[in-house]
């Protein structure tokens, strides 16, 4: 009788593959994501709290697709 481990494959090399693939299609993290939050949002300066960057998603696409376009 074989043991648990040898009648399953082994999780990690099918994971591999995928982020591969995940890295070939975004090679870069978006750069909001590694934007501190200072109390206001980054797109139109609208007062925050302490933890969020962004007013609403509409802001945070239009910082995205600015930033896309001054690379």
């Amino acid at each position: 009788m074989e043991t648990t481990q040898e009648s399953f494959p082994d999780k990690g090399l099918a994971a591999e593959p995928v982020l591969a693939a995940v890295a070939a299609v975004s090679p870069v993290m978006p750069s909001r994501a590694s934007l501190p939050a200072k109390g206001s949002c980054w797109y139109c300066e609208k007062p925050l709290d302490s933890v969020r960057r962004f007013c609403g998603k509409g802001c945070a696409d239009s910082f995205d697709e600015e930033a896309e376009f001054t690379r």
